[in-house]
């Protein structure tokens, strides 16, 4: 219910990060301008005693986001990858939101495998560990396969993780709905859209057997990829709270020291996860969106291991052209072409100056280049964009959330790997082949074909789309002027001449 009952939930929020003392720090790791920093604990200090304690032995910001629950967590999964943002020291301590939550008890596991599956635990595993990984959602177990002795991992959904999410996602609506009443100039940023793509993720991310069928189609997507390895799903075992994938060994991507000791090239390391990442959005349109160090190992023959597979990015094909144009140009500092981009997208109001425009993305781009990647403050970077997207009245694109959300994780990992990278070149051979196969005669050759095929499908329905189309926009026949009723008409029959040539053209080359 998302009333004003949720108010309750907020105050706690607040409460949970000053009795915490979260506050503070994450104030402190935002650089947050001293009068929201007054206003913010001025706010949350009479509430103090509502908020919850949480585990004392635990720092202070993942003290409180792991009480407040797994959307909490994930925003802290999230941060756990930008040092740049919130500070190396805080970005180490989060990071145990990524695997290393609490977990539920095996015996509860084997319930749940039990009521899934309709068997015993031990006639299907000969081995069943404890958990040896605690997430936000699920934990995973290593385990055997007693029919074919194989080892496996098994991932368990938490229970009552439905009511837990449900309540969090509840209370984030009515913020977005007060924030965009209280402050209409918030409306742009689309508050209500953007929790509604949330929720969206987090609710498929509780169907494991989603999960299943998108490890199968990326593994479909990938399997000619270099250097890039995925588990294969046992479709016979997983359901919709329990799914069983080969077991993944290697060293995980977040243990800088263990990739050391076992000799991977980490600069060879963060450069691929980039570039992997970019070719699966661009190439494929379908991009493993939760790549941060907990859902990433490294093979011994130094492959990439990507798992975990609840939260998955798409973007159609004309998106993609969008956003490889705008990283070309970035690439190429060609600003008045990612200005154009932007407003040929409808992703700037038509009627603001593309000049400007692009003066203020030069602002934005040119201190990245010729810079040493340690000196980039991505923090204020970010702060700068969204000033820019403000003074434009860009809109939030919830289409492009995921992608533009799972970018700034991957490069984060990929810093952690190698401090001293340069995102811009690492991703210009990427960008560069795509915009080589997608923009150009060949590609143009491509849609034309493309449509043709789609007015083949519907050549023989369109006189009576046609005709449907003139009945619902006509008016009164007494009210019409003859000059409308012909313009109408041979509209209609352009289509159906249209739809007639097109039906030709496939016909004659098929």
């Amino acid at each position: 219910m998302r009333g004003p009952h949720n108010i309750w939930r907020l105050i706690r929020t607040g409460a949970t990060f000053e009795r915490t003392g979260a506050m503070h720090v994450v104030l402190d790791a935002f650089d947050t301008p001293a009068p929201l920093r007054m206003a913010a604990r001025v706010l949350a200090w009479p509430f103090t005693f509502l908020g919850e304690r949480g585990d004392p032995g635990l720092p202070p910001a993942v003290r409180a986001l792991q009480v407040l629950g797994p959307a909490y967590i994930k925003f802290g999964q999230i941060l756990s990858t930008r040092p740049d943002v919130v500070g190396e020291d805080m970005a180490q301590e989060l990071r145990v939101l990524q695997d290393k939550l609490p977990p539920f008890s095996v015996e509860e596991a084997k319930r749940q495998v039990e009521a899934e599956l309709g068997q015993p635990v031990d006639e299907v595993f000969s081995e069943f560990s404890d958990p040896v990984a605690a997430a936000s959602i699920a934990q995973v177990h290593r385990a055997r396969l007693r029919e074919t002795g194989e080892e496996v991992a098994v991932k368990v959904l938490r229970p009552g993780i439905e009511r837990a999410f449900r309540k969090d996602i509840d209370a984030f609506w009515f913020a977005a709905a007060t924030i965009e009443n209280l402050s209409p100039a918030s409306r742009r940023l689309h508050p209500r859209d953007v929790i509604a793509h949330f929720e969206g993720v987090v609710m498929g991310e509780l169907d494991l057997r989603l999960e299943a069928a998108a490890a199968s189609e990326f593994a479909a997507n990938t399997v000619s990829d270099s250097g890039f390895q995925l588990p294969r799903v046992n479709w016979g075992l997983s359901g919709r709270r329990v799914m069983v994938m080969s077991w993944a060994e290697g060293v995980p991507l977040g243990d800088n020291a263990g990739l050391d000791a076992a000799g991977h090239d980490r600069k060879a390391l963060s450069e691929r996860v980039l570039q992997l990442f970019l070719n699966h959005a661009l190439r494929d349109g379908f991009f493993h969106a939760d790549m941060h160090q907990g859902n990433l190992k490294v093979a011994a023959n130094g492959d990439i291991i990507a798992y975990d597979f609840g939260i998955m990015g798409h973007i159609d094909e004309y998106t993609r052209r969008v956003y490889a144009e705008i990283l070309f140009g970035f690439i190429r500092r060609d600003y008045k072409r990612v200005a154009e981009v932007h407003f040929e997208a409808g992703y700037v109001p038509a009627d603001r100056d593309p000049d400007e425009f692009a003066r203020a993305l030069r602002a934005v781009g040119e201190p990245i280049f010729g810079m040493d990647a340690t000196r980039i403050s991505m923090g204020k970077l970010l702060a700068y964009l969204f000033e820019v997207t403000e003074r434009f009245g860009m809109e939030t694109r919830t289409e492009l959330i995921l992608l533009q959300r799972t970018m700034v994780v991957v490069e984060g990992v990929a810093r952690s790997l190698d401090p001293r990278m340069n995102i811009w070149k690492v991703a210009q051979p990427v960008v560069e082949d795509y915009i080589k196969q997608s923009i150009g005669p060949r590609a143009a050759a491509s849609d034309l074909w493309k449509t043709a095929m789609v007015m083949a499908r519907f050549g023989p329905r369109l006189p009576k789309l046609v005709e449907a189309a003139l009945i619902r926009q006509a008016q009164p026949v007494e009210t019409v002027k003859p000059g409308r009723w012909r313009g109408r008409v041979l509209w209609g029959l352009l289509g159906l001449g249209v739809g007639a040539a097109a039906t030709a053209l496939v016909g004659a080359l098929v």
